[in-house]
């Protein structure tokens, strides 16, 4: 199929490829109105019902925009705490009981621990999306939405209190503990990641956008947050205390914010429109009763997004299979020095920092740039070009080497490079696919299409995350 042909005849999938889209929301109203060929990606579909003739309002000072911002970060921090806590967690899982956080002796728990929280958080991501899809017209967006806040709220609560309780004596039981609330948190979090992309593919396509790009955003915040923490304290738990109870304000916030969503009038007008009937009628709908109690028909919303499916589920099944299991291992050939950068500083720069800060640059590009489009051959083409990365992150200076001893990208250089690349791609060749997802399919099927799109995103981190084990065993 060409790139530029329209998907279908609904307006809800019209798309039309352009680099820059200046179209105002009321210039998008008029456009699909007088049934422009020439409508940007997000076309609004014609309800039947007092609405068509309601003028489209404005996202009053952005609020709409910065909310579902505020929720992308939301949605992964926790995971990111998680991950970008290593020095805390390599320390509780330590014979050493000092707080200083002195380097200790190798052990499997401490050198494999981010791909044991990696497979932790994978099986109850794919179940919970799964129950997530089963359950989307049987329980309102906001239940499951403030369900699994709430979740994650209990979880970051009590993990805050343990940051400075002595497990020194029972490591195993709190390894399993921390898995334990990996798993719940991973679970409610892909829920919560489901159900607001789910309801964000009724809105204008900058609303998903502002979505997605607010995970990468917490991704970053995350990493910064962390280098402060190595610049300005001594006390690992200190400054893991800090940390988590961060992550527990701001899983508060967002359930402030999620709350605030319906008194918009901009939101308030889209989930309206969403609510009622299409004028579609391409068999895909069935009564308003009946799909209320009904699980959304998979077959037809799998026809036209299964290629954009597989763009996702690769895109993080590369990614998550590098970072952070492999690159967080990347270690700087003058480590012996002496220099903070060398010793202190280079695996959260280079790999935890640098590689959000890529992450959020490239889903930031596909606000102003959607090449190639949802029909284009050369969308999973580059997709699959990334594999490369792999072997590329190998031969850098990973450590420890038990298999292969050849390193042949021994420069600081290397890894900085491939982690820059590794970010970009996967911010703007992940986002690309998400956003078209729900846009190719009728409206009334939208957000069961974007739990979907959010199922090949967590299916591709459990596979990558099930290969990234045997990969750094392997090295």
């Amino acid at each position: 199929m060409d790139g530029k042909q329209s998907l279908q005849a609904s307006m809800n999938s019209s798309y039309i490829p352009s680099v820059v889209s200046s179209l105002s929301d009321k210039e998008h109203s008029d456009a699909e109105v007088t049934g422009d060929d020439t409508a940007p990606l997000l076309s609004r579909q014609q309800p039947v019902g007092p609405l068509v003739t309601r003028h489209s309002p404005d996202d009053s000072y952005n609020l709409v925009y910065i909310i579902f911002f505020l929720m992308g970060i939301g949605s992964l921090l926790p995971w990111n705490v998680f991950i970008t806590a290593k020095h805390y967690w390599l320390y509780k899982l330590s014979n050493s009981s000092s707080p200083a956080g002195q380097e200790e002796s190798h052990n499997d728990l401490s050198d494999y621990f981010e791909s044991y929280i990696a497979i932790a958080s994978a099986i109850p991501s794919v179940l919970c999306l799964i129950l997530n899809y089963l359950l989307v017209n049987r329980f309102s967006s906001q239940v499951r939405i403030l369900f699994s806040l709430v979740v994650i709220l209990v979880v970051f609560v009590v993990t805050t209190v343990l940051v400075k309780v002595d497990t020194s004596g029972y490591r195993v039981q709190f390894f399993e503990g921390t898995l334990a609330s990996v798993a719940l948190v991973s679970g409610a979090s892909n829920i919560f990641t489901g159900s607001v992309f789910g309801i964000s593919g009724h809105f204008p396509m900058r609303i998903s956008q502002a979505y997605i790009s607010g995970q990468a955003m917490g991704g970053t915040l995350s990493a910064v947050s962390s280098i402060v923490d190595l610049a300005v304290s001594g006390d690992v738990t200190s400054s893991a205390l800090v940390f988590f109870l961060s992550a527990v304000i701001f899983t508060v916030v967002c359930i402030i914010m999620y709350l605030m969503l319906p008194r918009l009038e901009y939101s308030r007008y889209y989930m309206e429109l969403a609510a009622l009937p299409s004028t579609e009628s391409n068999g895909l709908s069935s009564s308003s009763e009946a799909s209320a109690k009904s699980v959304p028909p998979l077959k037809p919303i799998l026809k036209k997004t299964w290629v954009l499916g597989f763009c996702v589920f690769y895109v993080f099944f590369i990614s998550i299979m590098i970072f952070p299991a492999l690159s967080s291992g990347i270690q700087s050939m003058n480590q012996d020095s002496g220099n903070p950068w060398s010793t202190t500083y280079f695996v959260p720069l280079t790999s935890f920092l640098l590689y959000n800060v890529a992450d959020f640059s490239g889903r930031q590009m596909t606000a102003w740039l959607q090449v190639p489009g949802p029909t284009s051959g050369l969308l999973p083409l580059l997709v699959i070009c990334r594999t490369v990365l792999v072997p590329l992150f190998v031969f850098c200076n990973y450590q420890p080497r038990y298999h292969l001893h050849n390193v042949f990208f021994a420069h600081d250089l290397f890894p900085v490079v491939f982690i820059c690349v590794l970010g970009v791609s996967n911010g703007y060749l992940g986002t690309l696919p998400m956003i078209y997802g729900p846009k190719v399919v009728p409206r009334e099927l939208a957000e069961p299409a974007g739990v979907i799109m959010s199922f090949f995103l967590t299916l591709g981190l459990a596979v990558g995350s099930a290969f990234s084990v045997g990969l750094v065993h392997s090295i």
